[in-house]
């Protein structure tokens, strides 16, 4: 059947009755304003980052030592420029949501130089974070009996892409770089279906096995040798607010877990009072809203199976 095209007579009207809507709904278009960070190259840099802490194994291989500094080289210096721009961007945007002034003003105010500077103190963390996520690695190896090698945890382990995108992410949130952190969060949650606020402290030797539907909130404290399973959810208890109704934000309200914990699947851990003391074992499916003991075993009574015959 071939197309009518009658019918597009119709989407002039329709293209003025969406416009409309931009008119009447103010909270969701970001027209007429300063342009945000893109969330291409934002993904762009992530992968560049990537490829400069696990080196050799993504978009360029056949590297060496004696290649190698030039490949970084070249690297680090296009996260330079793409950094300055899309912090900067990410800075004016936060200056405009607290102050409202609009994009004209603001042309004297240099949010590229201060983009500059953020983006050469996060890149310098670079070899820490190598170093964390080495131990993470190495984690997985101990931790999985199903893992054989270095290069299979770093080819295919969902959890290590969480972690590492996690481990960026949070050197920019300690800069204080507004929506950027977030912005790689999100797009690792997409990818990994694990989901780490980029606020949360994790410490060295941390393992996600499996990983799918893991929620670890801002305010969460994990230490070092930490082992969560799938569906974790170490999350937040009701949202305390204030006399207007308004959510009370900037206090603890994730848990904190202690060195050596294991997590397995499906448990879930609330509250920012909470304390999982160190060593302690918590058994699949355990729903907990208050702390636990060092050397502590939680589990829920095994319920009872019932069998009958199949008709």
């Amino acid at each position: 059947m071939a197309t009518d095209f009658r019918q597009k007579e119709r989407l002039p009207e329709l293209t003025d009755r969406i416009v409309e809507t931009y008119h009447e709904i103010g909270t969701v278009h970001h027209l007429g304003h300063c342009p945000l960070p893109s969330q291409d190259a934002v993904i762009e840099a992530a992968q560049e980052l990537k490829d400069i802490i696990f080196p050799g194994y993504s978009r360029r291989q056949n590297l060496h030592m004696s290649n190698v500094t030039y490949h970084v080289g070249n690297i680090i210096d296009s996260l330079h420029d793409i950094l300055t721009v899309q912090i900067g961007r990410a800075m004016r945007h936060q200056h405009v949501q607290k102050h409202g002034a609009d994009c004209e003003k603001l042309q004297q105010i240099d949010f590229e130089a201060e983009g500059q500077k953020k983006t050469i103190q996060f890149l310098e963390t670079i070899p820490e974070i190598r170093r964390a996520l080495a131990t993470d690695v190495q984690a997985a190896l101990d931790g999985d009996p199903a893992a054989t090698c270095f290069d299979e945890i770093i080819f295919c382990y969902p959890g290590l892409e969480a972690i590492t995108v996690y481990r960026l992410a949070h050197e920019l949130y300690k800069l204080e770089v507004p929506i950027i952190p977030r912005m790689l969060s999100e797009w690792a949650h997409s990818q990994t279906g694990i989901d780490i606020h980029p606020g949360a402290t994790i410490g060295h030797s941390f393992f996600i096995d499996h990983g799918t539907g893991v929620v670890i909130g801002e305010t969460c404290e994990i230490a070092e040798n930490v082992k969560v399973y799938q569906g974790v959810t170490l999350g937040a208890l009701s949202f305390p607010k204030d006399s207007e109704g308004r959510i009370i934000r900037e206090q603890k309200r994730h848990p904190t877990i202690e060195r050596g914990v294991v997590i397995y699947a499906n448990a879930t851990i609330l509250g920012g009072d909470t304390v999982i003391g160190h060593d302690s074992v918590i058994g699949a499916s355990v729903s907990l809203m208050k702390s636990v003991l060092p050397n502590t075993i939680v589990t829920i009574e095994k319920p009872s199976l019932r069998f009958r015959e199949a008709s």
